[in-house]
């Protein structure tokens, strides 16, 4: 088939082009990657890039043309390795661009042809075998093991790869549709397209394509060719779906990024040196991609080089975390990549190394196992492992991790978790197209299709296995010879049958070890055809019976009944290794096994398979089979691996021969002749040679001969020398040598065989051997011959054609034996037509020969056809087992199917024999060497036992001697050392015995540090973790008795809630404003503390001073200010509280909608808690705000709930505790008053000794943690117990448990065990015993007659001693009874509580079954209530930036309107300046308003914003040009650049400064204006997104109230138990309680009587509240007319005010103002100062004044003193008169300073002087002012407030 571009194709065009490389186009990369992700533009110039070790491949044009007419020739010509990349361009011709975009476009309607595409069977030419001889029915099998073999088309449709077809499976319907392979070289791997209308289908083979099916049409679509050598390995679209990346399997692992609308590769490289596993686009960015496989990951980028596009590839580095395989991996948005590891942690890469390695806490591995697959789903990360769980992480926290520590291990809890189910191994999964669920297929590696629902609520379904196969190879199949029956098994241990007539599996059996080897029993052994035989890998036969279970009889109760069951026969292990071939002997008398450990054994069928016995082998066996009934004698072939095949007779059945005295079953008197098979293949292609090489001699002797007949017809006798000469000029011709004979070291191995006559035999070879079936004959037997030096080769062979390197791998025949079916090694189906019963194969020639299963590793394992000939199946190594139909001119019927036989009679009834499980069991020669073994054993053990009484007698005798010995006389005895007849022997014997036991206690002490760690694990795992264990306390006479909780350490919910916001923590900013608060208060009430006391004292102090004139004067003028003042402020305070009180008044004053808070707040709480109980089912139930609940409450409800439940227990334990410890206190005084007792009783008569009551003790189940109590008496009894048990007590065991006879569980502890109480009671008795012990010693003294005094003494002690042992008696019942008491008590309370636990659980249970429900609702919720806070939030932002933006269009407008103010302002002012009569008025009015050009001045503010100023400038230039144009027929009349004559210069001037003034403003007022047109657009834009905000957030409101209807829905679908008492239900029908209570309402009491109640309420409440109507409309009248009445008497009396204020005032004033005058207070508070200053200044001159006067009196004194001392000294000399002379000089200097005033107290008293003159002045003016306003007419009514100073 030609495609619609090449029919223009260029032969010369395309020779002259074979050398140019071309190159597959590349698409353009735009700036940004959203559209170079959308858009791939196909142009001309494409280069690829290799990385290391990467290979450029080229392709010339004319394979380009070949591959566009549908050949597959390779797209590489030249291969050529280099270390660098190597970079290719060439730019193709210019004349030639045209053409080739032409031509290279496909249209997308067209589509190729399925039938000239698909493979088709090869039939031998001109023969007569149909071209349908087999036709595909049904496939049975799965490759489970493949990679991505699962995916999805649509709901119901799944797709996977079965060998050479790719089927399409309805999950309803369970249909299949087939797509065969087009190269017949099978399917690598499969892909869907995002849309899911493309599928790609990438196959195997030479050079294979890849092909694009169109779904539903499966017409295919697109062809990708020379991807890759020999396979693909994975295949993936980009998430559009518009490109296709592909890479390649061994030897290439080539990576392709196609364009495949185009059928054009983009890119190519090679991906890596090893396997790789798979390759992705990045979701987010498809310029990025990822391939990973063995050892490796590689993160790849399409990058625009200057040279073109390229696929630039990074290895990531594993730096310290070892080297693993890479089968899952995820690309995360923002390019790190998140993979899985083989040991089952998850590794975060980054730039191409490991960010941080993921694990699960104490570094468990998030799996066990490799991660298989990692996906992104719904915001949480998916990873899915080889150990059958599926776990769920939360996204955030894995994008966020990062390494803390040097081991990069981060610590991580999955959310939820799926364990599929048991020996699960997940693969692959993909998500199901169904809304609303949240459903995945699973694709499972032990060969199963999981149904899986990830959804983790409470309805969550279970993982449902929608269709089970086989896991790896099929090992056998057999076909039932009675009718459509066959069966299989396969090492997943597994046996199934199936109907492959009506394409139904039917049931299964599974077993320990995997099944190798399967037979039907044939109907001569079982009519029925109901048994068959499988041999097993651990050498086990088992015999299993089918039967239709609709034919037993029906129980009640049974399980849903299939259309088959099986059951085990039979059981028997006749090998140690895996059984490899079953056969029946042609008679059914013997069945034969064989096996890898080189046996084959017969069985004996009639008895019960009895063992005949069994013959050995050379090598391991492959194949049985018996001779058929053409034979005359039944013989066995017996083909071995090794070369060798073996033909056995038929054994001998000895029937009346007892086998228990045999040894084994070897059966060594067999006449059993072998074949040794020598490889003859080089013999047989040496002969072919030397035939083909003689007929071409033959050939080249008749061509001379008949050249020379025609020189010599020619020329005659000439001729023949001319054709001599010929001869000669050629030369004798050189032959090549002959090929070597070869023979492999190795014999090749046999595959399978067949008898074609007596003692003949075909078989087929594997290795170098194959490609020929080989016919031969077994030598005659002889018994002397030796088997390895043996060596017989085939007489006859057929070579069979294309067969080489694929060799027969089974054969079966059709019953007539017509046809051949031969199973090959890649898979194929060859079927040879030949003659009737033509076994000898001489008619083997024409064959048909069809590929079907994988031709890597899908070898057949079993061919076989079914019982009448209709029928053919064929099962492989790649797990398919594939049903044909065989052709033949008979109709098959429709609707056929298989009958399953009948159950025989009393089957079930019967009993199920005992399977062999163990794998080392015995087999059954083994278990007869064993029975002889164990035989010889007990023999040697006889003989021993023996020996050992001989020992005992001798031993007894030797005592016997030793006992005499003692009897004799001392002198005579012998000494003991002199028994023995060698000190060394018992010293070795001594030695030996320490040995061994040093030697017994090494080889324990790893026993006994393992059995250490186990305790200690055990004590982690169960002991620490209780808080308690259950104590169980025994009442002391009853039966009664008490038991406490066992209790576990606070759960996590209860744990969670210490740390919640009820009991949390105050913050450090509370902590700080509590103790802030409380210092200021403090602060505060100290410095009250503090300052009173001074001011107090200063108080007092002033208190008891008398005032002065000054003190006086000046409080009197403070005192009559304050007055002034005082009456002033409260007249201003009057007038400010009356307004006040108006304001209040009016703003009390109740709007016409008002509603009283006290009433709106009545029907809040009255909606919420009152009557209103609506039913949460209701569908217009809506949840209150405070009502609504999350996990996170709900939590902290379960925390709460288990916090009270463990309080209670807790509290309850210590109440048993404590009466544990009261029993113990009790016991303890009981055994005091006993033993007291005890001590009185001695002294009395026995006749008056009342019963002592028994002590109490202790239950081993009261004090539970003694059991871990343990000492040497405590082991020894236990070892005591065990020997008695056993039955072999020994004496010494005996004595040493008589010793710990005492040690029950409360004997007498010894003084390691016994706690201090017991200790203490002890003491107390032995004081007490000691005490009684006292009194008796009296009895030591000689007995004398007792006078009258001793016998009244005696008489009054024994009066005491009867009344205290009465009372110790009355005392001991006393406590015994309190005791039972308090225990009864504290029962009955357990009783109650244990009721109330039982609630708390079940409330528990439904708190629990909320959480996880709200849980999963969470994430939804979440993501709504973010939107609806975004919302609103934007809606908040756009809302108050309205408001900003009209506060700003005010203030403009407020602009606008003060420029146009300024500019009537301006015009105004000229008209005033230009005066009236003016004649250059109108010259000057025009110059003014004359519109001129005017350069901006601009500042440049940056290079970004000079292209808008030069708009900006062009747009006020363009504006100015035209105003200029307009004006211009004005300014051709005047000129106002020159002033004229005879007008003021001022003027002219004046008007060219107003006129730039104007056009300010003008400029002002445009750019004004345009602001606020602006501000308008602006406004106008954001109302509009203000509204539409507005319905998105009442949408999205509307989804969060469905959504929490919702979540309230899915809360009303728990149950929730609530106990019940019978008294307690009132819905009674007719008198009876319903059977259906699913129609009750469960009400409290108390609610009831509430509502009841509140009926009677609201009849009051309505009677009243009509009342109180009438009431309110009578006083509203009543207050309608007063108000009338008021507003009349307030308009008289303002009338009368304003009349009386004009006759005082002579006109209506402001009375407020009036009020508020008052004195100036500056000026009182001027005049107040400066009499304190007066005062101040008298005080000081007083001062001074009197230091004068008291220095002169000084000085006074001084003189006096000197005049005397002057007297004195007259009769001193000169010098002394000249030093009373500077003395007096000193003492008039110093009086004169103090005479007159000092110059500071001048300036003083000058300024105060001026300042008095100044205020005079101002006192003068005030009067002035004050008279003035005492007149009628003032002016100046309010005062002038002089400026403060």
């Amino acid at each position: 088939m030609k495609e619609p571009h090449d029919q223009d194709t260029d032969e010369g065009k395309s020779d002259k082009s074979k050398s140019e490389r071309i190159t597959p186009q590349r698409y353009s990369r735009s700036e940004s990657r959203s559209s170079a992700r959308d858009d791939f533009r196909v142009v001309e110039d494409i280069t690829d890039m290799f990385t290391e070790e990467e290979e450029l491949y080229s392709e010339d044009e004319d394979s380009y043309i070949e591959h566009l007419e549908g050949s597959s020739s390779s797209f590489q010509d030249n291969l050529e390795s280099t270390r660098e990349p190597l970079y290719v361009e060439t730019p193709a011709p210019p004349a030639e661009e045209a053409e080739e975009e032409v031509k290279k476009k496909i249209p997308d309607s067209f589509f190729y042809d399925y039938n000239e595409l698909v493979s088709r069977p090869f039939v031998t030419p001109d023969s007569s075998i149909p071209l349908h001889l087999l036709t595909l029915v049904h496939s049975f099998g799965y490759d489970s093991r493949k990679r991505a073999n699962l995916q999805l088309l649509d709901s119901n449709t799944l797709m996977y790869i079965a060998g050479n077809q790719l089927i399409l499976l309805d999950l309803k319907t369970k249909n299949q549709t087939y797509l065969r392979s087009s190269s017949g070289g099978g399917i690598g791997v499969i892909g869907v397209h995002p849309n899911k209308t493309y599928f790609a289908v990438a196959e195997k083979g030479s050079s294979p394509n890849i092909i694009i099916y169109e779904y539903p049409s499966l017409r295919p679509h697109r062809i990708l060719r020379d991807g890759c050598d020999l396979g693909y390995a994975y295949v993936d679209f980009n998430f559009n779906g518009t490109l296709l990346a592909s890479v390649g399997g061994s030897p290439d692992y080539t990576f392709t990024i196609w364009l495949w609308k185009e059928e054009q590769p983009i890119l190519r490289t090679k991906a890596f040196s090893q396997e790789v596993f798979k390759v992705t686009f990045n979701p987010e960015d498809d310029e990025q991609l990822t391939t990973s496989g063995a050892g490796h990951i590689k993160f790849w980028e399409m990058a625009l080089t200057f040279t073109g596009l390229k696929l630039q590839g990074y290895l990531g580095r594993f730096g310290k975390t070892s080297t693993t395989d890479i089968e899952g991996y995820m690309e995360l948005p923002d390019g790190k990549v998140l993979s899985g590891s083989e040991w089952g942690n998850m590794l975060l890469w980054e730039a191409g190394l490991i960010k941080v390695e993921l694990c699960r806490a104490a570094k468990k591995s998030c799996h066990r196992g490799s991660i298989n697959q990692i996906m992104l789903d719904e915001g949480e990360v998916i990873t899915i492992g080889s150990d059958g769980c599926i776990r769920i992480w939360d996204f955030e926290t894995i994008d966020t991790a990062d390494a803390i520590d040097d081991t990069g291990l981060i610590a991580l809890e999955p959310m939820n978790e799926l364990q599929v189910g048991k020996n699960v191994k997940l693969f692959s999964m993909i998500k199901m197209d169904e809304p609303g669920n949240n459903l995945w297929l699973a694709q499972d590696s032990c060969g199963a299709i999981w149904k899986l629902d990830l959804s983790f609520s409470n309805i969550t379904q279970d993982p449902e296995c929608l269709f089970s196969f086989h896991s790896g190879p099929i090992q056998a199949l057999a076909v039932s010879p009675l009718t459509y029956l066959m069966a299989t098994t396969s090492l997943d241990c597994s046996i199934r049958i199936y109907d492959f007539a009506s394409k139904t599996p039917l049931t299964q059996i599974k077993f320990k070890q995997g099944g190798t080897a399967l037979t039907w029993v044939p109907r001569l052994v079982n009519y029925t055809g109901a048994q068959i035989v499988a041999g097993f890998d651990d050498g086990v036969v088992r015999v299993l019976e089918l039967y239709d279970p609709k034919g037993l009889t029906v129980f009640a109760g049974r399980k849903k009944i299939l259309d088959a069951e099986i059951r085990l026969k039979q059981v028997f292990k006749p090998h140690t290794t895996r059984v490899t071939a079953l056969a029946y002997e042609r008679d059914g008398e013997i069945l034969a096994t064989a096996s890898k450990d080189k046996t084959v054994f017969f069985f004996e069928v009639e008895k019960d398979y009895k063992p005949i016995g069994y013959i050995t082998t050379p090598g391991p066996v492959c194949q049985l089979m018996w001779s058929p009934t053409s034979h005359n004698d039944s013989s066995l072939l017996i083909i071995c691996e090794n070369g060798y095949v073996l033909e056995s007779p038929l054994p001998t059945i000895n029937e009346d021969a007892e086998d228990h005295d045999v040894v084994s079953y070897e059966i060594k008197d067999m006449k059993i002749k072998y074949f040794h098979f020598t490889s003859v293949k080089s013999k047989i292609l040496r002969s072919m040679e030397i035939e083909k090489r003689k007929k071409l001699m033959e050939l080249k002797e008749k061509e001379r001969e008949k050249r020379r007949q025609q020189l010599i017809e020619e020329w005659g006798e000439e001729g023949e020398k001319m054709f001599q000469e010929e001869q000669a000029e050629q030369g004798e011709e050189v032959e090549e040598p002959l090929p070597e004979i070869f023979i492999p070291s190795t014999p090749c191995q046999i595959l399978c065989g067949f008898y074609s006559e007596p003692g003949k035999f075909w078989v087929s070879l594997g290795g170098y051997d194959a490609g020929i079936l080989y016919h031969c004959e077994f030598p005659p037997y002889n018994k002397d011959r030796v088997i390895t030096e043996q060596k017989d080769e085939p007489f006859d062979f057929r070579f069979l054609e294309d067969a080489e390197n694929n060799p027969v791998q089974a054969i079966t025949f059709s019953l007539n034996q017509v046809m051949m079916f031969c199973g090959m090694e890649d898979g194929a189906i060859r079927v040879y037509v030949l003659s009737r019963n033509d076994l000898s194969l001489t008619s083997m020639q024409e064959y048909w020969h069809v590929n079907i299963h994988d031709n890597s590793y899908g070898h057949i394992k079993s061919i076989s056809t079914s019982f009448d000939d209709r029928f053919l199946v064929t099962a492989g190594a790649d797990s398919n087992i594939f049903v044909f139909n065989i052709f033949s001119e008979l109709a098959l019927e429709k609707d056929i199917k298989a009958k399953v036989p009948l159950p025989r009679f009393g089957i079930e009834t019967e009993e199920m024999p005992q399977d062999i499980e163990d794998p080392k069991a015995y087999s059954i020669e083994n278990a007869r060497k064993k029975r002889e073994h164990d035989k010889l054993m007990k023999e040697v053990e006889e003989i021993k036992a023996g020996k050992r009484e001989k020992l005992k007698a001798l031993r007894n005798e030797f005592l016997k001697l030793l006992e005499m010995n003692e009897e004799l006389p001392k002198h005579m005895q012998l000494k003991r050392t002199d028994f023995d007849l060698d000190s060394k022997i018992r010293a070795e014997i001594n030695r030996k015995t320490t040995y061994k036991i040093q030697q017994a206690e090494k080889e324990l002490a790893w026993e006994k540090e393992k059995y250490c760690l186990g305790l200690m694990k055990l004590q982690n795992r169960f002991r620490d973790s209780l808080e308690s264990d259950t104590v169980v306390v025994h009442a002391i006479q009853s039966s009664h008795k008490i038991s406490s909780y066992r209790l576990l350490k606070s759960s996590k919910y209860s744990r969670s809630r210490q740390t919640s916001q009820t009991d949390r923590r105050l913050s450090k900013m509370d902590r700080l404003e509590k103790e802030g608060t409380g210092k200021k208060d403090s602060q505060k009430d100290t410095g009250m503390a503090v300052s009173i006391p001074e001011e107090s004292i200063v108080e007092k102090g002033k208190k008891f001073r008398p005032k002065t004139l000054s003190e006086i004067m000046v409080g009197n003028q403070i005192e009559k200010t304050r007055k002034v003042i005082l009456k002033a402020e409260r007249a201003q305070q009057k007038i400010l509280q009356r307004k006040k009180e108006w304001e209040e008044l009016l703003k009390s004053k109740p709007d016409d909608d008002y509603e009283d808070p006290k009433d709106v707040q009545a029907i809040k709480e009255a909606q919420m808690h009152m009557g209103d109980f609506n039913l949460k089912t209701a569908p217009d139930y809506k949840i209150p705000e405070h009502m609504r609940m999350n996990a996170a409450k709900k939590k902290e409800e379960l925390g709460i709930l288990d916090a009270l439940a463990h309080g209670k227990k807790m509290h309850m334990n210590k109440c048993i505790l404590s009466l544990r410890d009261l029993k113990v206190a009790v016991i303890e005084e009981i055994q005091c008053l006993v033993q007291e007792l005890k001590s009185i009783q001695s002294t009395l008569h026995v006749s008056k000794h009342i019963p002592i009551p028994q002590i109490p003790e202790i239950h081993p189940d009261e004090v539970p943690e003694r059991r871990f109590q343990y000492d040497e008496e405590t082991l020894l009894a236990f070892k005591q117990k065990l020997m008695k048990d056993q039955g072999e007590t020994s004496p010494q065991v005996e004595q040493t448990g008589s010793v710990g006879t005492g040690g029950g569980f409360l004997r007498t502890p010894t003084g390691k065990d016994m706690d201090l109480t017991t200790r203490d009671s002890l003491s107390r008795s032995s004081k007490a015993s000691a005490f009684s012990l006292d009194l008796p010693r009296f009895s030591e003294f000689e007995k004398t007659e007792p006078t009258d005094v001793e016998l009244e003494i005696a008489k009054r002690d024994e009066i005491k001693h009867l009344y205290m042992q009465q009372y110790l008696s009355n005392r001991i019942k006393e406590l015994i009874v309190t005791f039972d008491a308090e225990l009864r008590i504290l029962r009955h309370q357990k009783l109650k509580l244990d009721t109330q636990m039982k609630l708390s659980d079940l409330h528990h249970v439904t708190l629990f079954q909320e959480m996880l429900l709200l849980k999963n609702f969470e994430k939804q919720e979440n993501i709504l209530q973010e939107r609806v806070n975004s919302l609103n939030k934007e809606e908040q932002d756009m809302q108050w930036k309205i408001n900003e933006t009209l506060a700003e269009m005010e203030e403009k407008k407020n602009e606008v309107s003060k420029l146009q103010e300024q500019e009537k302002a301006l015009y105004a002012g000229f008209q005033t300046a230009l005066g009236e009569n003016n004649k250059f008025a109108n010259f000057l009015m025009k110059v003014l308003k004359k519109k001129i050009k005017r350069v901006k001045k601009k500042e440049v503010e940056g290079e970004g914003e000079e292209d808008e100023d030069s708009d900006e400038s062009s747009e006020d230039e363009s504006s100015l040009e035209s105003d200029e144009d307009e004006s211009g027929s004005e300014d051709d009349v005047f000129d106002d650049s020159i002033c004229p004559t005879n007008c003021d210069p001022s003027l002219f001037e004046l008007a060219l400064q107003l006129r730039e003034k104007r056009l300010d403003i003008e400029e002002a007022l445009v750019e004004e204006k345009k602001f606020i047109d602006n501000l308008k657009k602006e406004y106008d834009t954001l109302s509009k997104k203000v509204k539409i905000v507005a319905n998105n957030l009442n949408a999205a409101e509307e989804d969060l109230e469905a959504y929490q209807r919702e979540k309230q829905q899915r809360l009303n679908e728990l149950l929730v138990v609530i106990p019940l008492k019978l008294h307690q239900i009132e819905y009674v029908v007719f008198g009876d309680i319903p059977n259906d209570l699913s129609g009750t309402l469960v009400f409290s009491n108390r609610s009831l009587g509430q509502l009841q109640e509140r009926i009677l309420q609201l009849h009051q409440e309505n009677v009243q509240q009509q009342k109180l109507n009438k009431e309110c409309r009578e006083r509203r009248k009543l207050l309608i007319r007063e108000k009338r009445e008021m507003a009349k008497t307030i308009h008289k009396m303002e009338e009368t005010v304003s009349q009386l204020m004009i006759r005082k005032f002579g006109r209506v004033i402001d009375l407020e103002a009036l009020q508020t005058l008052s004195v100036n207070t500056t000026l009182e508070e001027l005049k107040i100062k400066k009499l304190r200053k007066e005062l101040s200044n008298a005080k000081e001159m007083k001062m001074w004044e009197e230091k004068i006067a008291q220095m002169r009196w000084e000085l006074m004194m001084k003189t006096k003193e000197h005049t005397k001392k002057l007297h004195q000294m007259n009769d001193l000399c000169i010098e002394k008169q000249k030093l009373d002379s500077r003395l007096n000089t000193l003492q008039n200097q110093q009086g004169n300073a103090f005479q007159g005033l000092r110059k500071a107290d001048i300036v003083a008293k000058e300024k105060v002087t001026e300042l008095i003159q100044v205020q005079a002045q101002r006192i003068l003016a005030l009067k002035e002012e004050i008279a003035v306003l005492r007149k009628k007419g003032g002016l100046i009514l309010p005062p002038i407030h002089p400026p403060q100073q």
